[in-house]
Parts: C-alpha cells; sequence; structure tokens
C-alpha cells in the first residue's frame, strides 16, 4: 500500500493502482446499483480532459510536457485502458466528482509515469493542479454526458435505419397477403400483412427522425464555465477556446453555450432526448406486441406468420417455442420507460445553480440509448429477417371474419349489413354464404366489392392498388 493525503487526512491506496485517494474513498463509499459508470461516458470525459490540456498548453497555461502527457494519458483512457482503474458505481454523490477525481487521478499518475516520475507521488503532474486545471466537475461532466449521448444517438439512429429497412423489406414481400384486421381485438376490416409491416416501418421512421434531431439539443455544451457557469478561475481566452479543441478532439460539432449558467443548472435537455427515447420504446413494444398476437398458437392462436425458431420454450412442455426475441425486446422497452422515469425526477430535482442527481441522469439516459439500440438490432436481425407468412391461415380467417360486412354498407346500409352478419354469426356460415341466399345480392356484385383487393383498396369502389403501393396525399392551399 501508498499512503496519499487529501483534506480530511490520509488513507492507504493499493500501490499499483492507477486512482488516488479520493478514489479510494469513493469506492468505499458508494456501492448502490453494483454497476459500474458507463464506459462511454468515461471515454468522453477523457477525451473531454484532453481538450482541456490541449488547450491549456497552447495558452502557456502547462508546460509542453506537462501538457503533451496529460494529453497523451487522455487518448489512452478514452481508447479503453484503464478500466479497472476507473470503475465506480454509476450512482454516486457529489454531482459526478468522484468520477471527475477517478480520471483525475488515473490520469496524473500515467502521466507522472510517462515524464518517469512513480505513481501516487504528483510531483510532476498534480490531478487537480494540472490535470483539471480551469475545470470543475460542473462542466466536464455534463459536457462528457452530451458527447456520449451524441455518440450514442448516432449508433440508435444506424440500428433504427437497419429496423426500418427489415420492417420495408417484409412490407414489400407480404403486400399481397390479405388478412384480418382487428380493433379492440375484435374482427374488423380486411387489411394486408404488408400494410401492418408498412405502418410499423413509418413508426420507426418517426423515430429515425426524432432521434436523428437529438443531437442539435445536446452538441451545445457549458465547458469553460466551470464552477457555476460565471468561468471563476479560467482565463477568457481558455473559455473561448476550450470548445473549439473539444470540436477537433471528438470531430462532433458542439457549440459553446450563449449562457453557461442556464447549461451548467438546467437538465431539462436531457429529459427532452430521453421523452424521444421513450417514444421509440413505446414503437419498440407495441411491434413486439403485435407480432407476438399474429404468431400466437401456433393451433390455438391467430398464427398468421411463423417468428423464426431460436430456442426451446419449455422445460416441461415438449415442442414449445416462444416468441422469446419480442419477449426480450418488449423487456427492454419497458426498462427504458423506467429510465425516462428516473431521468425526469433527477432534473427535476436540480437545485439552483446545479443539479447534484447528473450521475443518475447519465445512467439513465445512456442506458436506454444502449439497450434500446441493441433491442432494434435483435428485433430487426432475430425476429423480421426471418417472420414467414401462413397465408392459408390469414384467407381463412379473412373468409369466415363478420368484419367485411363492412364493404356492403355502401350497398344494403348499415342495418341490413348488421342482419346479414348477425346471421352468419349464429348460423356458422361465411358472410358471402348468407348474402347470397337472401341479402338481394348477386355473385358477381359480391365478387366485385368482396374481394380482398377491393376491400382494402382506398375508397368505395376504387380499383386495388399494386403491391407495395404508397397513398400520398397532397395538401391544397385555397
Amino acid at each position: 500500500m501508498r499512503i496519499e493525503h487529501d483534506s480530511l487526512g490520509e488513507l492507504g491506496v493499493p500501490e499499483e493502482a492507477w486512482y488516488g485517494i479520493h478514489t479510494q474513498r469513493a469506492l468505499g463509499n458508494f456501492q448502490l446499483l453494483g454497476v459500474p459508470v458507463a464506459r462511454e461516458l468515461v471515454c468522453a470525459m477523457a477525451d473531454v480532459k484532453r481538450a482541456c490540456a490541449w488547450t491549456n498548453g497552447e495558452l502557456g497555461c502547462l508546460s509542453p510536457d506537462k501538457a503533451q502527457a496529460i494529453v497523451q494519458a487522455c487518448h489512452e483512457v478514452a481508447a479503453g485502458d484503464y478500466v479497472e482503474s476507473i470503475r465506480l458505481d454509476a450512482l454516486q454523490g457529489g454531482a459526478g466528482t468522484s468520477l471527475n477525481m477517478n480520471l483525475n487521478e488515473v490520469i496524473a499518475n500515467r502521466a507522472e509515469v510517462l515524464l518517469g516520475g512513480r505513481r501516487g507521488e504528483y510531483r510532476l503532474v498534480d490531478p487537480l493542479a494540472h490535470v483539471n486545471l480551469h475545470q470543475s466537475t460542473n462542466d466536464v461532466f455534463p459536457t462528457a454526458l452530451r458527447i456520449a449521448a451524441i455518440r450514442g444517438v448516432h449508433r440508435l439512429e444506424a440500428a433504427l435505419a437497419a429496423l426500418q429497412g427489415a420492417l420495408q423489406a417484409r412490407e414489400q414481400e407480404f403486400a399481397g397477403v390479405f388478412k384480418l384486421g382487428r380493433t379492440q381485438l375484435q374482427d374488423a376490416c380486411p387489411t394486408s400483412l404488408g400494410a401492418s409491416f408498412g405502418a410499423w416501418a413509418e413508426a420507426i421512421g418517426r423515430d429515425r427522425w426524432r432521434v436523428f434531431k437529438c443531437e442539435e439539443r445536446l452538441r451545445v455544451v457549458n465547458l469553460g464555465g466551470t464552477a457555476i457557469g460565471t468561468g471563476i478561475t479560467a482565463p477568457r481566452e481558455y473559455i473561448f477556446r476550450v470548445t473549439e479543441s473539444l470540436r477537433e478532439v471528438t470531430r462532433l460539432g458542439l457549440a459553446r453555450a450563449e449562457n453557461l449558467i442556464d447549461a451548467t443548472q438546467n437538465a431539462d435537455v436531457f429529459v427532452e432526448v430521453s421523452g424521444i427515447l421513450k417514444a421509440h420504446a413505446v414503437n419498440l413494444y407495441k411491434i413486439s406486441a403485435d407480432l407476438r398476437l399474429l404468431a400466437s398458437g401456433p393451433r390455438g392462436g391467430f398464427a398468421e406468420i411463423t417468428l423464426p425458431a431460436w430456442q426451446v420454450g419449455s422445460s416441461i412442455m415438449p415442442g414449445k417455442v416462444n416468441p422469446v426475441i419480442c419477449e426480450a425486446v418488449a423487456q427492454a422497452a419497458m426498462y427504458a420507460v423506467s429510465q425516462d422515469a428516473a431521468v425526469t425526477l433527477a432534473a427535476q430535482s436540480g437545485q439552483l445553480e446545479l443539479n447534484a442527481f447528473l450521475p443518475l441522469i447519465a445512467h439513465g439516459l445512456l442506458g436506454s440509448l444502449d439497450v434500446l439500440e441493441r433491442a432494434s438490432r435483435l428485433l430487426a436481425d432475430k425476429c423480421i429477417a426471418g417472420i414467414e407468412a401462413n397465408t392459408s391461415r390469414c384467407a381463412e380467417h379473412l373468409d369466415y371474419s363478420l368484419g367485411i360486412a363492412t364493404a356492403l354498407v355502401p350497398l344494403i346500409g348499415y342495418a341490413r349489413a348488421a342482419e346479414l352478419a348477425a346471421e352468419a354469426h349464429a348460423t356458422g356460415r361465411t358472410l358471402r354464404e348468407v348474402a347470397l341466399a337472401g341479402g338481394g345480392l348477386d355473385a358477381a356484385t359480391l365478387d366485385r366489392h368482396l374481394g380482398a383487393g377491393a376491400m382494402t383498396a382506398l375508397g368505395f369502389g376504387a380499383a386495388p392498388l399494386p403491391a407495395g403501393s404508397h397513398i400520398k396525399f397532397e395538401s391544397q392551399e385555397t
């Protein structure tokens, strides 16, 4: 053990540890989730530290050798080195100060070694005087969170593009597979299996657009604002140059906030982004739940589609295959919704010049980005891409449906169509059989209006659309 000192006294730190006394105290104080801080946040914070050291070196606030050693150490941390030394619990008091100090100590010790010193000496590079120069946790942590979130947004957007593409492929493939539509889980009007996939693709397309727009909110950072956004202790030139350095380090379109005080104390941007992630989670859940219903059976349910079989489904019932991918995706969606609630509560709990609950916001937001990306890819790759249509089952449900009576309303009226539907239900015959027997309609008329293509065309009496076509309405100005 080596002995290190701080304002509270002295404490033993493992001899070979890259971290120091503050991290040692935090490891003993915060064991709440048992989950380490998100790796994406650590890498982003190392990038922030690198930009700060670079700027301080350019301004002469750090000697060239110190600046270069710190920059090198930051680069190594951002690349994923020293993981074992940056493992604080995701939930911690102090608005993220423990994580900031953890990085300060690891970077300082690595820079110390690069310059010929030893870990724990801090003779050549000090965690606070050099690595944390002109910084505060209060501008470093939220800036790093924004960077990590933007990178997560980019990954999620790519996953959404893949999911949308998979859904659109099934839309085209199943455009000619007509089936029974359902509202409130009761028989309704006919539709096509392709139209169902097309509607899901549109929903994911909206998610993709909303997620893409998130970057506009996240790109505004408060770096340079130090403690409360006034920039105290930081040279004015540093405040104006450090975000430019950060843009070069991250290759992201970051911008300094016009009001650094606002950007330091208010976390509503994270709530907005989390809400968009929740909207995607809602769509993921809806799609996965619909797929489970359509695949239910295989003999006692809808069984209109067959999902890819990935695992044996039961430890007691032979031959059972469960919709495990849909179930996993649904749970991921539930998790993201719960994290949105946590982000909301943490953001509203900030007081005066700072939000002390940024670690929870970071854990919730980055956790949602990660799980939704994985869930979207899982759904696309292991479910949507392998779905098969059970055309005979779809046709059977459609033939015996009472919902197709709706197509006869323009011909015989609502009341008479309802009578025919009731008679078909009571006798067990199809609606077509009942209509031919006593509905006053001939076979040619029924063929024309009860054909699946006619019933799914846009408007009464319209010609069916070509397979896979989209209907677009153009607004007209008056």
